[in-house]
């Protein structure tokens, strides 16, 4: 249950960094560089959009994880 728990956290997670926060902190890390060439911004966007993506799924998860503990029972340990 724990697995399912977390799961759903996680995908909670991901869709509030998806639709409120990657961008603003992917614009931001390209915005604080400088860069010779648009390819290489738009692959720093890219990099930082999916990495916040990435840190709110295991947020998520952990999160999810830890309210799921509690209610466990058996399986637990």
């Amino acid at each position: 249950m724990r697995y399912l728990v977390s799961m759903i956290f996680a995908l909670a997670g991901l869709m509030v960094a998806v639709l409120y926060l990657s961008s603003e902190v992917a614009n931001w890390v390209v915005a604080q560089q400088s860069f010779d060439s648009p390819d290489s911004a738009g692959s720093m966007h890219m990099l930082a959009f999916i990495a916040t993506n990435f840190a709110a799924l295991v947020v998520g998860w952990i999160v999810g994880w830890i309210v799921a503990t509690p209610f466990a029972g058996d399986e637990a340990g």
